[in-house]
C-alpha cells in the first residue's frame, strides 16, 4: 500500500498545509518534542524521517546502536526526531508513537524499524491490526490506539511540521539530518555520522 505524498496531503485535507502555527495553542502531550539524549548536549541533531523508509530504518538498525552508545549515552549528542511520513502507513504510525508515554517513544520506533519488513510492505497487510501488536507491547490499549490511529488533528499537525521542514530546510528525502542549520541526507554510516557530530562540537 504506497501512498503518494500528494495523495496524503489530499486524504487529510487543505489545511494540513497551513504552517505550524496556524496549530498554535495548549500542545497536546502527542505535539511535542520528542528526542533522546540531555538537553545539555553540547550537539543537537534534527533527523527527518519516515517509518516506511527503508534507508531510515537501515539507519536506525545499523548505525543508531553505535550512536546511542558512543554519543548519546555519553552527553556528546542530543537528537530530535521529526515525522516527515511518505505515505499514509506512515503517517498513522507516527501518530501512534507520539500517543506513548515520552520514554516509550524511542522504543517503539526501535522496533517498528528492526521489523518494518514484516509490518510495512506485506501484500494485503492490515496495518491497523499490524501496528497494534507493537503498541500492545509498550503497554497502549485498544481505546487509546483507536484514539490514536482516528486523530485527524494530529494528523494534521504531523503534516504541518513536515511541511513547514519543506520550506525551512528543503528536506525532499528520509533520513535526513540537520545539524548546525545545514542538512546532510542519507542513512549515513556510525564513523560518517560521528565525524560531522564533532565537526559540529568544534564549530
Amino acid at each position: 500500500m504506497q501512498i503518494t505524498r500528494r495523495s496524503l496531503l489530499s486524504m487529510v485535507g487543505a489545511t494540513a498545509m497551513l504552517p505550524t502555527a496556524a496549530w498554535a495553542g495548549t500542545p497536546s502531550s502527542a505535539e511535542t518534542e520528542r528526542a533522546i539524549g540531555s538537553p545539555q548536549a553540547p550537539v543537537t541533531v534534527m533527523e527527518f524521517f519516515s517509518l516506511t523508509c527503508t534507508h531510515c530504518a537501515e539507519f536506525a538498525t545499523v548505525t543508531m546502536p553505535k550512536v546511542k552508545a558512543n554519543l548519546v549515552k555519553t552527553g556528546k549528542l542530543r537528537l530530535v526526531y521529526h515525522d516527515f511520513p511518505l505515505d499514509q502507513v506512515a503517517l498513522k504510525a507516527a501518530q501512534v508513537a507520539r500517543y506513548l508515554p515520552e520514554n516509550e517513544y524511542y522504543p517503539f520506533i526501535e522496533a517498528l524499524f528492526a521489523s518494518q519488513n514484516d509490518w510495512a510492505f506485506q501484500e494485503g497487510e492490515d496495518y491497523h491490526a499490524s501496528i497494534f501488536k507493537y503498541a500492545a507491547l509498550a503497554g497502549m490499549d485498544q481505546a487509546t490506539y483507536d484514539k490514536a490511529w482516528n486523530d485527524e488533528a494530529l494528523a494534521k499537525w504531523i503534516l504541518a511540521g513536515q511541511q513547514e521542514a519543506e520550506t525551512t530546510y528543503q528536506i525532499d528525502a528520509t533520513p535526513t539530518f540537520v545539524i548546525n542549520g545545514k542538512k546532510y541526507p542519507g542513512a549515513m554510516d556510525y564513523d560518517a555520522f560521528a565525524a560531522l557530530v564533532t565537526k559540529a562540537a568544534k564549530a
